[in-house]
């Protein structure tokens, strides 16, 4: 007997194995988080190119690809000089990065190259706990250690974070540092000269990135491929999730993105990502400053994924079974049906072929 891929056994079999895969990584990251915080940087561009090209593949096939936006900057620079000449594998390639590659992007570029530029270490501080992080909170996402699915997108925002505090705060690198030869010990790295200076380099200079990556983001989505998505209803963008799930929830988010009517929702809808971008940067600016804070915000986050993993394991996984066995039964009559009805059309085409069914 056969056994499909869909069968309860393979199915509960995948669930398994990915939990304890989940589960044992998680141990060996928390490992090297007390053991060697200095690698942790590593482990994190190690996750970063191994999983992402695999998500990437992932969502083209499920047509989410325009979640993702601008992979990298030289795809980017390719992108506007050729853009007379835009194709379908242009549009593939670029519709690859939501905001949070975008980021993610800037931080393997910074881990791998620019290791020790502080002014760019605090662009991508900013991002890291900024919207990044608290995407975490207000997308609720869940830590579900039985989906690949979900612990990616946990880690794709939880992890750049959990990289950013260690550097800051406990990377032996930093502390030599913060006591260079030759000169005066200095409270912290990177070393912030003044207000403005914080400012500058944690708010004003990241929200012009993310504008720069909203301005690109509508360019393509909204204007080089509008035919593509109108005519593929099923290729998903973040506009299209989000409002999804806002107005199937019907929370307060759906109730806002409708204030200036149906027609204008996305243009609320950039408008509130645009106030939640501008808050969130301007709270990364005391976390930034205060190790406390920092460390209760770590918490904070974890905890947040955490619980809202037991609600998806307690509450939507049951329902999910109750629905696969409804749809289950639902369907059995119309294959028994088709399977009755087999031997029947077998049996009426050997007779009008007029060939004999046996000797």
């Amino acid at each position: 007997m056969s056994v499909s891929y869909s069968s309860p056994y393979l199915v509960l079999l995948d669930t398994q194995v990915t939990h304890l895969l989940g589960v044992l990584g998680f141990g060996a990251f928390c490992f090297i988080l007390g053991a060697r915080p200095q690698d942790v940087p590593y482990v994190y561009c190690f996750f970063f190119v191994t999983f992402v090209p695999l998500r990437w593949i992932y969502y083209r096939y499920k047509k989410w690809h325009y979640y993702l936006l601008v992979r990298t900057h030289s795809v980017i620079f390719e992108t506007l000089v050729n853009l007379p000449f835009f194709t379908m594998t242009n549009a593939v390639v670029l519709s690859e990065n939501d905001f949070c590659y975008y980021a993610n992007t800037f931080f393997l570029v910074m881990l791998l190259f620019f290791p020790k530029n502080e002014k760019l270490f605090m662009v991508c501080f900013s991002f890291a706990e900024g919207p990044l992080a608290w995407a975490l909170i207000v997308w609720r996402n869940s830590l579900v250690f039985s989906s690949v699915d979900k612990l990616v997108s946990v880690l794709i925002h939880l992890f750049p974070g959990i990289v950013f505090f260690t550097i800051r705060w406990w990377n032996p690198e930093t502390f030599a540092a913060m006591h260079p030869a030759g000169r005066a010990a200095r409270v912290s790295w990177p070393y912030v000269e003044d207000k403005s200076y914080l400012w500058t380099w944690l708010f004003v200079v990241p929200l012009i990135a993310y504008t720069l990556w909203q301005i690109l983001y509508f360019l393509i989505v909204d204007v080089l491929r509008r035919q593509r998505l109108l005519q593929d209803p099923e290729v998903m963008t973040s506009y299209r999730e989000l409002s999804k799930k806002a107005q199937k929830a019907n929370n307060i988010w759906w109730r806002l993105s409708g204030l200036l009517g149906d027609k204008n929702r996305q243009i609320m809808f950039i408008l509130l990502q645009a106030v939640f971008t501008v808050a969130t940067m301007a709270l990364a600016v005391p976390i930034f400053m205060s190790y406390k804070m920092h460390v209760t915000f770590q918490i904070f986050k974890v905890s947040a994924i955490t619980w809202n993993g037991g609600s998806f394991i307690l509450d939507v996984i049951p329902r999910q079974a109750v629905l696969r066995e409804k749809k289950k039964l639902e369907m059995k009559p119309i294959v028994e049906e088709q399977e009755r009805l087999s031997p029947d059309l077998s049996t009426s085409s050997h007779a009008n072929s007029g060939e004999p069914s046996g000797m």
